[in-house]
């Protein structure tokens, strides 16, 4: 569905007043983004990973979950104030940061993702419904995609009410684990010893796996966009205010996960560690729960905390989906298609492991979904890291040294953890004599992704310059001299722009000639239906046009505005200029290589061959 509001959640943005008398009262109106986050770290898989980590290692993971946790808050915390303070979500602004091939990888590991979150839902609540209801696993599974209306329901209640809902289903799931630990006594001065960082071989596995579950990708999109509901001034003194409540939020909202995963670690080890029981499937852990503790409440409340925390999880991945796609692609797809679409890759998979192997290759299947999370969080955290350190993005807002420091260590740390794991990964591999191309050709891919997000604030610095200065020209004899009346002036939303127009408007200045901006729009929606495209990005192309004529109005530089929609940009302005025949055509290089002009595309090249007109490129 094509439309043109540019901001992120267009239907829910700005819906929630938060001008209301009194502090406590104005904390109140901005809690509630945070807690919808936080539901996605307590879903099935998160309790996969609890509950292997419990029953394998004790309390020894117990330091992974709290470690996790605090870098879930400072995350989500820069997520959120790159929310706040841009009007932009993490998906929006990679899309306008970096070049469309990154942004388009981006997307695709950030749906990998979300995939993966939604076929933990869709086990986690297949299992609750065939220990509530003695529904055939396979069969469970498949009734699960209709809880997609459901949730589409739910959306339209409002997000307030939407918030109301997942915090009350947060709430039983934290009474029903208090009762369960109440009745398994675990030892605290054990549970203490498990504070302290040890891992090895054995365990890094199950604490990625912890750390995927905990740090979720896609929630820090999420986020950045949740916050945004809320409406605020846009004076640095409300966005600081703004920033303040949702920190607060934060830090309850993600604790009170920490509360919930923690106990389901402890109630693991407190139950099956201490009796040797290694867990290898959720529906044993609830077997074995009401002789071990002696009630059979105890599998009652496990059963039902498993199904309400799969139905919210479920909530909050529905959004998470809409925004990464329609902030990477600019694409907006009907709510209950996308969420179609999201569930059905998530079905497919565990469908297949059912069927073929058996129920009992569910539990590893959701381990594995928590894993790859993990592998995707260096996609997302590298990018918010550098979006919210960018001070012309973020002005006064933008990270200090000693919060780039911490971010940059948390990054430091995921990359070293992802890189045991691959190393240990393909040791094994070497030792059971499986194809290690399996591992290396995508792990080649991905490192190279990494390093180019890792290199790209110093790539950029290289490439554009902020000091390009008119040489004088030389003088000529009278006659001679070229008159331009109209300067061609094609942009693409790049830092080159500034380039090409410091230029264009002296030579504009000198001969009182007239500026003809052009932007040809390329993206999914404006090569299917051209000039009646109507999407956020064609949107901001017109803002960001305006805003450099109104600019030059004060400059009294005179302007026109095209906008034009085609596949081919070249060829668009090839025609574009035949028909106008300005006088002079300046254009910026982005000064990449053959490498970058086999990515990015020649357009000078073939404007330079495809017209006869002089064209002045700058860089």
């Amino acid at each position: 569905m094509l439309h043109s509001d540019s901001r992120s959640l267009s239907e829910l943005n700005s819906s929630v007043p938060t001008s209301v008398p009194g502090a406590w009262k104005r904390l109140a109106a901005f809690a509630g983004p945070a807690y919808l986050v936080s539901i996605g770290y307590m879903d099935p898989g998160n309790w996969a990973t609890d509950l292997e980590g419990g029953s394998r290692f004790g309390y020894a993971l117990l330091w992974v979950l709290v470690v996790s946790n605090a870098m879930a808050i400072l995350l989500q915390t820069l997520s959120a104030r790159l929310g706040i303070v841009t009007r932009r979500d993490l998906a929006q602004a990679c899309r306008e940061a970096y070049p469309r091939p990154v942004t388009l990888a981006l997307w695709v590991l950030c749906e990998i993702a979300i995939a993966a979150t939604d076929l933990a839902e869709v086990l986690g609540a297949a299992i609750a419904l065939n220990l509530l209801f003695k529904i055939p696993l396979l069969w469970a599974v498949m009734l699960t995609a209709f809880d997609s209306f459901f949730i589409l329901y739910l959306l339209k209640l409002g997000v307030r009410r939407f918030e109301l809902i997942v915090r009350a289903l947060v709430a039983v799931i934290g009474i029903c684990f208090a009762v369960e630990l109440f009745l398994a006594k675990p030892e605290w001065g054990a549970v203490a010893k498990g504070l302290v960082p040890a891992l090895n071989d054995q365990s890094l596995y199950i604490a990625i796996g912890i750390l995927g579950a905990t740090v979720m990708p896609h929630n820090l999109y999420l986020h950045s966009s949740l916050v945004q509901t809320r409406q605020f001034g846009a004076g640095d003194v409300e966005k600081r205010k703004a920033c303040r409540f949702n920190l607060i939020d934060s830090v309850f909202a993600l604790n009170a996960a920490l509360l919930v995963n923690a106990a389901i670690l402890i109630l693991a080890a407190a139950v099956f560690y201490r009796r040797g029981i290694a867990v290898t499937q959720i529906q044993q852990a609830h077997q074995m729960l009401s002789p071990l503790l002696g009630t059979a409440m105890a599998s009652g409340l496990f059963a039902l905390s498993l199904l309400l925390s799969g139905q919210a999880s479920t909530l909050t991945g529905t959004l998470s989906g809409q925004i990464v796609m329609e902030g990477f692609l600019n694409l907006r797809l009907s709510p209950w298609l996308r969420r179609l679409v999201t569930r059905a890759l998530a079905l497919i998979p565990a469908v297949a492991v059912i069927y073929t192997m058996g129920e009992k290759e569910v539990y590893n299947l959701l381990i594995l979904s928590q894993v790859v999370l993990s592998l995707q969080l260096p996609f997302a955290i590298i990018p918010l890291i550098r979006l919210t350190s960018d001070r012309e993005r973020m002005g006064i807002f933008a990270n200090g040294p000693w919060l780039i420091g911490l971010s940059s260590l948390v990054a430091s740390v995921i990359l070293f953890l992802n890189g045991w794991l691959v190393k240990v990964t393909l040791e094994r591999s070497m030792e059971s004599g499986t194809n290690v191309y399996i591992v290396v050709v995508p792990g080649v891919l991905l490192t190279g992704l990494l390093v180019y997000l890792l290199a790209e604030p110093w790539i950029r610095r290289w490439t554009v310059s902020d000091a390009v200065t008119m040489p004088a020209p030389e003088v000529a004899a009278e006659g001679i001299l070229p008159v331009y009346r109209k300067i061609l002036v094609p942009l693409d939303h790049s830092r080159s722009d500034r380039v090409a127009l410091r230029h264009a408007v002296a030579l504009a200045r000198q001969s009182g000639a007239r500026l003809i901006l052009l932007h040809v729009e390329e993206g999914a929606t404006s090569q299917v239906y051209g000039p009646q495209s109507s999407t956020a990005e064609v949107a901001r192309g017109s803002a960001y046009l305006n805003e450099i004529s109104a600019r030059l109005f004060e400059q009294q530089v005179t302007c026109d505005l095209f906008i034009l929609h085609s596949t081919s940009p070249a060829k668009e302005i090839i025609r574009f200029a035949k028909e106008e025949q300005p006088d002079l055509i300046v254009m910026a290089a982005h000064g990449h290589g053959r490498i970058g002009d086999f990515i990015y595309g020649e357009t000078i090249e073939h404007v330079r061959h495809g017209l006869k007109i002089p064209l002045f490129v700058v860089q």
